[in-house]
Parts: structure tokens; C-alpha cells; sequence
């Protein structure tokens, strides 16, 4: 088995930028990988806060190669590459891998409700025999509330044994703290690196041993949660929780990717970064305004 180093830390779904005619806006995204990378948040390209699902195979391999091309590295990165189409899912982890990507974050396939283990273990197991090869580090990717399909500790037990090495983690973002803690306990100490799905608990992640996390918000709080992660056994670290979480319920009480998006487009003096595509809809001016006052209220009222 090829050795690879275990990912851990903080990661991002890199947000996607678009031009006003809703095409991926290639120099803005290179452009935002590279300010989060300068503050060592990992990309978890083609994530859900990405609007991966709204982009084609052949839109995500252009921004992949991009990055590539302006020299960003690959061992930082850890793309978004399930789908419901097994096909689909090989071609682009074979390009991830191909490419030198640390690891992919796969989405089990979401169409269908109410499928068994059995029916999940098949997928997965043709993507990992389909690839074909020993770099392939597979992170699951756990997010019921939206896929309404699970990763139970089963499937990850029989997935473990099948592919040992290659089966590298998980992502957990069902909401559930004693899940993702359930997670940590069982598997983290066989080298399956569990990450949070959010900053709000990246405490207590890394308190029962996990990994770190991989959260939306890192978009645009990216030096507080990395703060928090580099000094989480400081006495200071539950307050800056705190602020980390503030920070997020701001953002969490408008529509999170307009939201941030919109964060981004007055930071940059970029209007064209709000732009999202459908079924998304960008924030109307009063809701902007009201998210950028909650920020600077926010920011003014943090000692």
C-alpha cells in the first residue's frame, strides 16, 4: 500500500465565483484558493458551499486543472468528486488522483431514499475497484439533513476491512455531535481521520482526538477558526469558540452560500460575486445590508 500522510486540520468547500453569466470565473477562484491556502485552510473543492452540484464534470476538472496550472498544490486539496452515476464518480477520482489531490470527499449516491448498507457498499466498492489505484485516500462524506442518505458505523466498519488504507475518513456533517464523537471514539484510532462539519464544534473535535474540520464559514472567518485550531488547549480556547460560533450564527440566519458570497463580494469590492446559480438566489440588497451591519455589530462588540 502507497503511504500517504493522514489529512487533518482545517479544510474549506471553496466557495465557487461566477460571472454574471453564471460561468465559473476562473482567475476569482484561483484568486480565493490561494488567500485560503496563505492562511493554511485547506480546499475541499466542490463541496456542498461550493454548488458542486450545480457544476458539471467538465466545469469541476477546468477549476481543478486551474489551480494546478497557476501552481497551487495538490496535497492541499481534497475534492468533492461523488455522484449518483458510478461512472461519473470514477472518471472524476481518477482525475483527482491522478492529478496528486491528498484525498476526495465522496457523497454517497443521493437520488434514491431509504437504500440499504448492502446497496452503499456496492457503490463504493466499484468506485474503489473502478479507480484502481493505491494514492486513492477516500473521504466519506455524511450530510443526512441534505442527502437524506447515512453513513452508518457498519458501512464504515465493512469498507475499512475491505480497503484498509484506502478507506481514509469522514466527514460529518448530520448535525449530531454524538455522532461525530461516536465516530472519533471507534474508528479515529485505527487512522480513519474523522473531521467535523462545522467550526461550532471544532473544540470539542479536537478534544476527543479528531481531526479537525471541514466547514463553509472558513470562506470568510478563516483566522479565527485557524487560530482556534492552532491553540485549542490554550485556556483562551473556549472563548474564541464562542466567537467562532457568533460569527457563524450571523451568517447561519440568512441563506448560507448567498451569505457568504455576498460577505466576499463587499470585502473585494467584487459585485459580481454574489452571483450564485439556480435554483440559488443571491440576497436581496436589504438582506446584504442587513448581514454586513450584523458583522460590523459583531466585530465592534468582540474585545
Amino acid at each position: 500500500m502507497t503511504s500517504r500522510t493522514a489529512l487533518s486540520g482545517v479544510f474549506s468547500p471553496v466557495l465557487t465565483p461566477f460571472s454574471a453569466d453564471f460561468k465559473p470565473h476562473i482567475p476569482r477562484y484561483v484568486e480565493h484558493c490561494r488567500k485560503l491556502l496563505s492562511q493554511d485552510v485547506g480546499l475541499a473543492i466542490f463541496g456542498t458551499n461550493s454548488e458542486a452540484n450545480s457544476l458539471s464534470m467538465a466545469e469541476k476538472r477546468q477549476l481543478l486543472d486551474a489551480l494546478l496550472e497557476n501552481g497551487l498544490p495538490a496535497d492541499r486539496m481534497m475534492p468533492g468528486t461523488g455522484a449518483c452515476s458510478v461512472p461519473e464518480t470514477i472518471e472524476m477520482t481518477r482525475h483527482a488522483v491522478a492529478s496528486g489531490c491528498a484525498g476526495v470527499l465522496m457523497l454517497p449516491p443521493f437520488y434514491y431514499k431509504g437504500v440499504s448498507d448492502e446497496g452503499l457498499f456496492r457503490h463504493f466498492a466499484q468506485v474503489v475497484e473502478g479507480v484502481g489505484d493505491e494514492r486513492l485516500r477516500l473521504y466519506l462524506y455524511h450530510i443526512p439533513p441534505v442527502s437524506q442518505v447515512g453513513i452508518s458505523h457498519a458501512l464504515i466498519e465493512r469498507l475499512l476491512k475491505q480497503y484498509p488504507g484506502i478507506v481514509a475518513g469522514l466527514k460529518d456533517s448530520g448535525g449530531d455531535w454524538s455522532n461525530t464523537a461516536s465516530l472519533i471514539r471507534h474508528f479515529q484510532p485505527e487512522g480513519f481521520q474523522v473531521f467535523a462539519g462545522t467550526e461550532t464544534v471544532l473544540l470539542d473535535t479536537l478534544k476527543a482526538g479528531g481531526a479537525g474540520c471541514i466547514t463553509a464559514t472558513a470562506n470568510v472567518n478563516p483566522t479565527e477558526i485557524m487560530r482556534l485550531y492552532r491553540s485549542w488547549q490554550a485556556p483562551e480556547a473556549p472563548a474564541q469558540q464562542a466567537r467562532i460560533n457568533q460569527t457563524r450564527a450571523v451568517f447561519q440566519a440568512f441563506p448560507m452560500i448567498p451569505a457568504m458570497k455576498a460577505a466576499i463580494a463587499w470585502q473585494t469590492d467584487t459585485p459580481e460575486w454574489r452571483t450564485v446559480r439556480p435554483p440559488l438566489v443571491e440576497l436581496t440588497d436589504e438582506q446584504a445590508q442587513q448581514l454586513r451591519a450584523n458583522l460590523e455589530q459583531q466585530e465592534n462588540a468582540t474585545p
